[in-house]
């Protein structure tokens, strides 16, 4: 471990060199990033999962910054050109894109004038001029000697000798950093019309629209770029080119200079527009695109985190419903466990309507199943099929039970996946929809893991960013976030358990099998009896593994079997619930443990099994039902947030297409995002419509 990697991170984080050494042992050594933040908090300084993820981003950028270095230095030396100037000033780059500036000199230039300049010996005479000592007489006579058979006149020496001046100029790493944030801070980003504009379209609101760079929205940008991509507009940057030759004239050729100053201006000039200018421009739109794409994929995970962390339905035989007109509404039935019972097809709407029979299938359905609570997919014929049930369960007095409106994007992608074909083979895939549906309801993490994020309809432009980087958040937001939930040993899918700590999809589907050989778990240490689970496996896995009927209490919580014997300790001499805050410290150092994990086990012991999402947002049971043309502008209403982007949320009020709520609308103070107050699934009251476009299908809202 180098001292200088060490540096690097401190750097970029709050953490003392001690943490930063511990925290890469523990990487190193296999543990996992949740591991680490459960159960080696004393080590990191109670580092919480979010900051070790940003830890880990800054120790991998880190050891690829070191990487470069050592091979941008062994390069330099082959080529003996690595003096000890050069050497420092890579040495002390602390970003890649210093770094590449840095070695862009030293690079096989693309620019033919200069290598052709450079080839036909010109570089002497170019040092001549760059050294601003001669006048132009005297620069023509020395150019003479360069005339050769591709040099046929002074003129032409010094137009190459210019080039190789131009070059120098556009590969200068403070020149380029310079106007590199010159653009970033003052350039414009001008767009036009595209070869494929439609005046009607989606981008009439971007056409002729000068903006600040440094100001520009993310989602704005993204939706400029896609624009650009589909050739409906064009863009350019614009900067103040005068500004820049002034600042040239006055900083970078002496005032003094009665020599060559103006043909080392004019190379400047040259190079600043030639080479400089277009190739930066290039790449301050890449930076932005990047800014963006990360602005974009962070708002994503955000949104991903809050949707897993919907509370879950406990203890609830469920009835899904995935409503359809033509095909009618698929019913499928759920136990407690999410285990599979029952289905069938009911036609409670046009053009197929049977309303008899359908009410008579659903009842049967409930008596059979005592089903206690309904979920219906929110999509075609949702607002019919509420209706439906809602007088269906007024007329026949089953006030006992509660149905609910949930979002079912995703749930015909996961009825044609993989995992659901695994699953239910025996089903089609209709069923396994309203199957999903109803595991929206009753254990939203569990139900949605099996789903492609990019299907769950929670973000902005999320096919236009980068989908490496995309990839890699959303697995470790879903990661972190089930384990920080711990997951049911007996119930759980292989693909939720397969984003434990410590288990691959492979091992999970062998806990399955061992699952069912012995039909279920009654002890965490039976783990190690499944195939392919080793030591290791189990020491990162287990205690984020739960047990509800399990041999012991400690089966049913997160303390791991490493610190049993404390917690029996514990258990022995004490009453949990008669320990003191104040008296904490001096128990702990009695039991030669810390507060930190003594108040730990104790919170675990207090209360067994509990799901931290019942802190979060709860299930709003649905009480009314609408239809756009019953809505008018100042009609207060309750609604569910289904996403959040920049500009707004998106808000299901009971109509087939979501509600905006712009983020002017959000609050009666200043917010810079929506996330500030909003989050998925939150159940909002007393919102007002403000705008209604029937042909559209479009309803605005304010909470003001």
């Amino acid at each position: 471990m180098t001292k200088e990697l060490i540096l690097l991170i401190k750097d970029n984080t709050n953490l003392l060199e001690d943490q930063i050494l511990t925290i890469i042992n523990l990487i190193e050594d296999g543990h996992t990033i949740p591991f680490i933040a459960r159960y080696r908090k004393e080590m990191t300084g109670n580092a919480s999962d979010e900051e070790l993820r940003l830890f880990e981003e800054v120790f991998n950028y880190s050891k690829k910054l070191l990487q470069k270095k050592e091979d941008i230095k062994n390069i330099l030396y082959e080529k003996k050109f690595l003096d000890e100037k050069i050497k420092k000033l890579i040495e002390n780059a602390k970003t890649l894109q210093s770094l590449e500036d840095i070695y862009s000199p030293f690079k096989t230039k693309k620019s033919s004038r200069t290598t052709n300049a450079i080839t036909y010996g010109l570089e002497p005479l170019a040092n001549i001029i760059h050294s601003l000592k001669y006048n132009k007489d005297e620069i023509h006579r020395k150019a003479r000697k360069y005339i050769n058979k591709y040099i046929h006149s002074t003129d032409d020496a010094i137009l190459g000798a210019k080039d190789i001046i131009a070059q120098r100029y556009a590969d200068d790493y403070r020149t380029k950093d310079i106007i590199r944030n010159l653009i970033l801070n003052h350039g414009l980003l001008e767009v036009k019309e595209g070869k494929n504009y439609d005046k009607n379209g989606l981008y009439i609101n971007y056409v002729k629209n000068n903006e600040k760079i440094k100001y520009i929205k993310s989602y704005k940008l993204m939706a400029i770029l896609r624009a650009q991509n589909e050739k409906q507009l064009s863009i350019k940057i614009n900067i103040d080119e005068n500004h820049i030759l002034d600042n040239i004239k006055k900083f970078k050729i002496p005032s003094w200079s009665n020599t060559s100053k103006d043909i080392v201006f004019d190379a400047y000039k040259d190079g600043l527009k030639r080479l400089l200018l277009p190739s930066l421009k290039r790449e301050v739109l890449t930076i932005l695109k990047e800014k963006a794409s990360t602005e974009a994929i962070n708002l994503f995970g955000n949104n991903l985190k809050e949707l897993l962390k919907t509370a879950p339905l406990v203890e609830k035989i469920i009835l899904g419903i995935d409503p359809g007109y033509k095909t009618g509404c698929k019913l499928a039935v759920i136990d407690n466990n999410g285990n599979y019972l029952d289905s069938s097809v009911i036609y409670p709407t046009k053009p197929k309507e049977d309303e008899i029979n359908s009410r008579k299938k659903v009842i049967q359905l409930i008596k059979k199943y005592n089903i206690n609570s309904i979920a219906i997919g929110n999509g075609t014929a949702s607002r019919e099929t509420a209706n439906f049930i809602s007088k269906l369960i007024n007329e026949n007095n089953l006030d006992d039970i509660k149905y609910a409106i949930v979002s079912e994007v995703g749930a015909s992608v996961y009825s044609a996946s993989k995992i659901a074909c695994e699953e239910y083979p025996n089903l089609d895939v209709t069923t396994r929809g309203a199957i999903s549906i109803a595991q929206r309801l009753r254990d939203p993490m569990a139900a949605l893991v099996k789903i492609d994020p990019k299907a769950l309809g929670i973000g902005q432009y999320q096919h236009d960013v980068n989908q490496k980087d995309l990839a890699l958040k959303l697995e470790n937001i879903t990661t972190d976030l089930v384990n920080s939930v711990g997951v049911d040993l007996n119930s759980a899918s292989y693909k939720l358990l397969s984003f434990i700590s410590g288990i691959s999809e492979n091992l999970a589907k062998n806990i399955i099998n061992h699952r069912k050989s012995i039909k279920k778990f009654s002890s965490k240490q039976e783990l190690l009896n499944v195939k392919g689970l080793g030591d290791k496996a189990y020491e990162q896995s287990v205690g984020f593994l739960r047990i509800k009927d399990g041999q012991s209490i400690l089966d049913n919580t997160s303390i791991h079997p490493e610190d049993y014997n404390l917690t029996k300790k514990i258990q022995k001499h004490f009453n949990i619930h008669e320990i003191k805050t104040e008296d904490i410290e001096k128990i702990a150092k009695n039991l030669n443990t810390t507060s930190t994990k003594l108040t730990y086990i104790i919170s675990e012991l207090k209360k067994p099994g509990y799901d931290v999402r019942l802190e979060f947002n709860q299930i709003k049971f649905a009480n009314d039902i609408t239809k756009i043309e019953d809505l008018k502008e100042g009609y207060i209403l309750n609604g569910i947030v289904r996403n959040i982007t920049d500009f707004g949320a998106f808000v299901d009020i009971g109509l087939k297409n979501d509600a905006l709520l712009h983020i002017s609308q959000i609050s009666k103070n200043r917010i810079s995002h929506p996330s500030e107050i909003l989050s998925i699934n939150q159940n909002l009251e007393n919102i007002k419509i403000i705008n209604i476009d029937v042909d559209k299908q479009r309803v605005n809202l304010s909470l003001k």
